[in-house]
């Protein structure tokens, strides 16, 4: 408890904080008019605040900065919008151009309304439903698994070797650097001949 007269320094503007406009937020003291998202500015609470190394932000904001990237990370149809992080200091990827499809099906269903990809594992037809697209290819939501173990893979989590796709883990075993320091700890150490 601070001596009488004086309180704890805010976390965002450094000047004293009383009792009765103090928020603690990870061991440190805000006014409740301080206590505001870095980026857009918003009033956080408890449910509502991230906190990168001295930094506090919305959930929103924190994912956009530092959350993962790319398509199947957004936050839903009703949130759509043309925002690609500029003002959060995020370069924009380039636009790739459209490419027409490849599909050899020549019925006029198909090609009125677009015929079914082949999913690479199984060579069945892959509506749009149930398409994952991983390694550049289309894959039943089914058939998207590792072939070494069969875990079910998601896009941060696959890595392709051969037109094949594999768990990190299974990866590293296969095909990844072997000898000493390699090993996935000391049970993993073997003896080589």
């Amino acid at each position: 408890m601070p001596v009488w007269g004086g309180g704890n320094k805010c976390g965002a503007c450094g000047r004293t904080v009383y009792h009765a406009e103090e928020v603690q937020c990870d061991g440190r003291s805000f006014h409740r008019c301080c206590f505001l998202c870095m980026v857009c500015r918003k009033n956080l609470d408890s449910t509502t605040v991230a906190i990168h190394d001295e930094e506090i932000y919305c959930k929103s904001c924190y994912g956009k900065k530092y959350g993962p990237k790319g398509y199947g990370y957004g936050q839903g149809a009703g949130t759509l919008n043309m925002d690609r992080g500029e003002r959060l200091g995020i370069k924009p990827e380039s636009v790739q151009p459209h490419r027409p499809t490849t599909n050899p099906n020549t019925s006029k269903f198909a090609q009125k309304y677009g015929g079914a990809e082949k999913c690479s594992r199984c060579g069945d037809s892959v509506f749009a439903a149930e398409k994952i697209i991983g390694a550049g290819k289309p894959w039943h939501k089914n058939c998207f698994r590792c072939a070494k173990c069969g875990k079910s893979l998601e896009s941060t989590t696959l890595t392709e070797k051969d037109g094949e796709i594999y768990c990190k883990g299974c990866y590293a075993k296969n095909f990844g650097p072997k000898g000493f320091g390699y090993g996935q700890g000391a049970g993993a150490l073997v003896h080589a001949q």
